[in-house]
């Protein structure tokens, strides 16, 4: 499934796409269960946000699958009432608006590694923290802030995850994945390079959009093998173009070993490194800048969109 969180009328839902419709999962849930009664052991309803679903685990999920499918039955007769909406009617919001915790990987690209001067392999996956208040959706403003400059873009790869997980080996971790998302890993690098301070540069508000959909992990084998290309366009140009072929860390290996250390909620949002050709690094170097717009795609999941404006 491509799950979405979208807006109507100042209202969050969370949604399936369906034949290039969102299908409201709530509606569409409350309709079957209407028509067909309820099965043991479903929900009463479908949780009424992303990260209300995830926690509830697969019983929630299988509801929204069978809701999905009920609706693509008997879509005849549930049209005008509130199951489905056009794309172009709502507002998308990122999948998980407000994700638990959110864990990036540092360095886990060979060509970022080959890029930036004086960096080595890294024996370990190295993580820092994005904060969830930094989280904004499709077509959201990049606030560019108004005391630092050397505003940068990073595509990378997000993996949700749908239920707790605690040192869990290599071999099971992707078990415990609830799907994927576009993570934009906005950074401001003069803050960032200056005296190391990682989370500093990397959470000023707006500095996480993620979207535009979550899709499930059924949907995507494991990144590691199936190789999805990554591009960041600003402006049109591109500024990155590579694939999960390039990772340092296999996608097991990475999570499990930040599980090692900390339990992974459902909701937590772990994002996997960005590919080469970032500003910092380019000769010269480019920055976003208000105006701009960035577009940054992955293989199976889609666009995700947003501008810059200037903070005021």
């Amino acid at each position: 499934m491509r799950l979405y969180t979208f807006e109507v009328a100042g209202r969050r839902h969370i949604g399936a796409e369906l034949n290039r419709q969102l299908v409201d999962l709530t509606a569409a849930h409350a309709a079957r269960l209407a028509a067909q009664g309820r099965r043991e052991g479903e929900p009463e309803n479908i949780a009424p946000d992303m990260l209300t679903f995830l926690r509830a685990g697969e019983p929630a999920m299988n509801a929204a699958r069978a809701a999905l499918q009920f609706a693509g039955d008997q879509a005849a007769k549930l049209e005008g009432k509130g199951v489905f909406s056009a794309f172009d009617k709502v507002k998308l919001c990122a999948p998980v608006p407000r994700p638990g915790k959110i864990l990036a990987s540092g360095i886990n690209y060979r060509g970022h590694l080959e890029e930036e001067p004086g960096a080595t392999l890294p024996e370990e996956p190295f993580f820092f923290s994005k904060l969830p208040s930094c989280v904004v959706g499709p077509g959201d403003a990049i606030i560019h802030p108004k005391d630092t400059d050397q505003v940068d873009y990073e595509v990378e790869l997000a993996v949700v995850f749908g239920r707790a997980a605690r040192r869990v080996p290599e071999s099971e971790i992707l078990n415990y994945v609830a799907g994927y998302t576009i993570h934009h890993d906005v950074s401001a690098r003069r803050v960032q390079m200056k005296d190391h301070q990682i989370t500093l540069g990397k959470n000023y508000d707006t500095f996480a959009p993620m979207g535009p959909c979550l899709v499930t992990a059924d949907e995507i084998p494991d990144p590691t093998t199936s190789h999805l290309t990554l591009k960041t366009s600003v402006n049109g140009q591109v500024m990155q173009d590579s694939s999960t072929a390039d990772w340092v860390f296999p996608l097991p290996v990475l999570l499990a070993a930040l599980n090692r250390v900390m339990t992974i909620e459902a909701g937590d949002v772990v994002s996997t490194g960005c590919p080469a050709g970032v500003g910092l690094f380019r000769h010269p170097q480019v920055f976003l800048k208000p105006g701009d717009v960035t577009r940054l795609e992955i293989e199976k999941i889609g666009v995700l969109e947003n501008h810059v404006v200037m903070e005021e």
